[in-house]
């Protein structure tokens, strides 16, 4: 999804840029997803075992989602159902949620406005030293 949001914002994705957390379960560790994270330059970042801080914004989040989406809306008929449902949900919330903690702005406008503070040029200007009636600049 974070690609394909990139692709769609038409910002290539760097090597490094992207990060996949995880924790250290069986399906996190295969080498089928080290191969295609790092074929897609993303990072790969392992939590410790045993950490529960470590997935302490992971539980955040699929409580917001539970909580927005999926108790609401419940009884879901089909698996289909749930799976659109959830893409509607990331886009929601990536495009048009306000976050708080980051001055309620949508993360794809916050992101946005990151790159675009950082990526702009530095102006600089050429000052003429201009002299005064009596010489001095």
């Amino acid at each position: 999804m974070a690609i394909w949001g990139r692709d769609c914002d038409q910002r290539p994705v760097w090597p490094g840029e992207l990060i996949h957390h995880s924790d250290a379960g069986s399906q996190y560790t295969n080498f089928r997803l080290a191969e295609h994270l790092d074929a897609a330059g993303i990072a790969a970042s392992i939590g410790s075992v045993g950490d529960s801080y470590d997935n302490a914004l992971v539980e955040s989040t699929i409580g917001l989602f539970k909580t927005e989406l999926i108790k609401p809306r419940r009884p879901w008929k089909s698996l289909p159902d749930v799976e659109l449902a959830t893409a509607e949900y990331v886009d929601w919330y990536s495009h048009r949620r306000l976050h708080g903690e980051i001055g309620h702005d949508p993360p794809v406008e916050y992101e946005n406005n990151h790159y675009r503070a950082t990526t702009n040029p530095q102006v600089t200007t050429n000052i003429r030293s201009r002299r005064t009636r009596n010489g001095s600049v």
